[in-house]
């Protein structure tokens, strides 16, 4: 495991908003988030629906009836990770997900523990709870150690309290994507946009700012080698703490090559694998 030293590194208060998936059935799809995930319905419509913690939007689906299913070689979400801020949530979580769906994995990470599972139309999910920050294994060096080491559900079933959504304090902890190039997944989010590189391996990288273990996930695990396409991730979105972040994020891709549209709230970046990520504070 190694550490990137950054000169342009991202703010510690970084972290991400909202991620997006483009869906063909928006009822189906808000439902199971609703009762599986147990995230609260902000808003719906025929087109569209925003789901969330409390009052914060997480989650949003966008609806379109024609989008073909995702190509087998095209880039996009290994999964969507939402970070619970208790073990009684995660206990309520496994709950919800026993009881309605199929839990498809449950790992220790050493920095977290870990449910996996999968939607509707295929897309992953992650459902976790991080240990304190001073308990995370490091190396010598200092780097976070994550491992994947079998998972205890017995405690935590035992410390579930019946609750049918998450509580507030829950947010999107990282995004794990599937990439066709490790190399540009570096260059365009480590040596541009300026995440640090926190643990390293022959097909994932994982990178995160402020220290973190790990905001954005990348694999070539299953040898993914177009852009993205179809249903599934539509895009995902950068909060930083301040505008002269967001400016000098937009100053260094605007020089990128990277094709960058401004938004309302900031702008949105078609990066690799045409992967849309969106900035904003």
């Amino acid at each position: 495991m190694t550490t990137h030293t950054n000169p342009d590194a991202l703010p510690q208060a970084t972290h991400l908003g909202r991620t997006a998936l483009r869906v063909t059935d928006v009822d189906e799809m808000t439902e199971f988030y609703r009762d599986v995930v147990g995230l609260s319905v902000l808003n719906h419509s025929e087109t569209r629906s925003v789901l969330g913690s409390a009052d914060t939007p997480l989650l949003v689906l966008e609806g379109d009836e024609t989008a073909p299913e995702r190509h087998r070689s095209g880039a996009g979400l290994f999964h969507n990770a939402f970070r619970v801020p208790s073990r009684e949530a995660l206990g309520d979580a496994l709950a919800r997900v026993q009881n309605h769906w199929q839990l498809a994995g449950a790992s220790d990470h050493g920095v977290s523990e870990a449910l996996y599972l999968t939607d509707p139309a295929g897309n992953g999910i992650e459902i976790y709870r991080d240990y304190p920050r001073e308990q995370w294994p490091r190396s010598d060096d200092g780097t976070i150690q994550m491992g994947t080491y079998r998972l205890d559900l017995d405690p935590v079933k035992a410390a579930a309290t019946g609750q049918s959504t998450v509580p507030a304090g829950t947010d999107v902890g990282h995004v794990h994507l599937e990439v066709s190039s490790l190399a540009a997944f570096s260059e365009f989010y480590v040596d541009l946009i300026g995440f640090e590189l926190q643990a390293s391996m022959p097909e994932a990288r994982f990178v995160s700012a402020g220290g973190y273990h790990h905001h954005l996930g990348a694999n070539t695990w299953n040898q993914r080698s177009g852009p993205v396409d179809g249903s599934g991730l539509s895009w995902f979105e950068l909060v930083v703490p301040d505008t002269a972040s967001l400016a000098e994020i937009r100053d260094r891709t605007a020089d990128s090559g990277y094709p960058v549209t401004e938004t309302d709230e900031g702008f949105s970046v078609s990066g690799p694998d045409e992967i849309e990520v969106r900035f904003r504070v």
